[in-house]
């Protein structure tokens, strides 16, 4: 776990009381507890300091709507009422990002009736806004970035996606903007571009015999289906393009803080180390490490050890097996612990200068507002 002298404390107070900060993304490997922190973050800002504030998850288990109250999550914000609010001011919305329905606003946004309803009749539509690779996480800068330019809220919290990378989160941007630029998907567009002309007579003129081949593969209706997709997107791309650049330089800008949540796993810890790199060099503000579901004995002056020889002693001299039972486990927690804290410095020693706050692991899962207060109240303990 971050000591003192490895890491300067992390003062996450001092992060959601800051008007300059109006983002804060909770990142980091899956299974570490980043929607339980990214609520208890929120319920925090909105409880202690005031803000007005809105939690965006991107969780299937639907723990966060389960831990504030609210029956379900969707994709539009909902106030969390019951909350200690009365003399702070400060309001608590939640969300959970629809994938698919934030795709069919984009697309209802950006063009007219007629064309949006071609796109979504669209087969190959219907399956990329739905279960495409890439698209959740693109959906979910996608409708960051609508948070944003609402202006709605003092501060947003963002719990990211479960990926099998954290990086994917920060990755999406770019995979779409080469996507929109691959040669394939040009020369799919080219014949809307250019007159037009049917897929099939395209791709015959421009590749002759490749052509049966392409069809035999894919099938002569997933071609047409996937022409008729991208021809209906055409005039969109450039409005996906732009918007995802934007919301990639507010995630650079001083109004959003990263927050790395990580276990004391190897595994977790390896990923937090990899994604701080990634962040350092895409100029990102990183403010801190939430080191989650740390272990600590109740009392750490006694060691390993000592707590086994001594239970040896009194098992040995008989009577005692109870007390003897108290140091053995003491004496596992002590181990635990201190794996713990050389998996943690692992990233401390290559990030030194990265603020860190360790979290001790809760008796029970957190499954109500008072759990996510005490989770709060321990994640800003300095």
């Amino acid at each position: 776990m971050p000591s003192e002298d490895a890491a300067p404390p992390l003062d996450v107070d001092q992060i959601l009381a800051d008007p300059g900060v109006r983002i804060v993304v909770c990142c980091g490997a899956g299974g570490v507890g980043k929607t339980t922190t990214a609520a208890a973050l929120a319920l925090r800002a909105a409880e202690r300091h005031g803000r007005r504030t809105v939690v965006l998850t991107i969780d299937p288990a639907r723990r966060l709507a389960q831990s504030l109250g609210l029956t379900e999550l969707d994709n539009t914000p909902r106030q969390v009422k019951g909350i200690d609010v009365e003399d702070s001011g400060g309001q608590l919305h939640a969300m959970m990002l629809d994938m698919k329905r934030t795709f069919d606003d984009v697309v209802l946004q950006h063009t007219d009736p007629a064309k949006a309803a071609e796109i979504f009749s669209n087969p190959f539509y219907q399956a990329m806004s739905s279960t495409f690779a890439g698209t959740q996480e693109y959906m979910a800068m996608e409708k960051l970035g609508q948070l944003h330019a609402r202006g709605e809220w003092d501060l947003i919290v963002v719990d990211t996606p479960p990926s099998r990378s954290a990086l994917d989160f920060l990755d999406a941007p770019a995979r779409l903007s080469r996507f929109l630029d691959g040669r394939m998907l040009r020369l799919l567009l080219a014949p809307a571009r250019s007159g037009g002309r049917s897929m099939f007579s395209f791709v015959t003129a421009s590749f002759g015999m490749f052509s049966k081949v392409v069809q035999k593969v894919l099938g002569a209706q997933l071609l047409t289906d996937l022409s008729g997709f991208v021809a209906a997107l055409d005039s969109m791309f450039g409005g996906f393009r732009q918007r995802a650049e934007q919301t990639y330089r507010i995630l650079q800008a001083r109004e959003t803080a990263f927050l790395l949540v990580a276990a004391p796993e190897p595994d977790a810890v390896r990923e937090a180390a990899y994604f701080a790199g990634r962040l350092r060099s895409e100029r990102m503000p990183l403010a801190g490490l939430v080191l989650n579901r740390v272990h600590r004995p109740a009392v750490p002056e006694l060691s390993a050890a000592d707590s086994l020889a001594a239970a040896e002693r009194l098992a040995g001299a008989g009577g005692h097996e109870s007390t003897a039972e108290v140091l053995r486990a003491h004496a596992a927690l002590a181990e635990q612990a201190a794996r713990e804290q050389r998996v943690a410095a692992r990233f401390t020693e290559e990030f030194p200068e990265v603020p860190a706050v360790s979290v001790t692991a809760q008796p029970a899962d957190v499954h109500d507002v008072d759990g996510l207060r005490t989770i709060g109240e321990a994640i800003s303990r300095r």
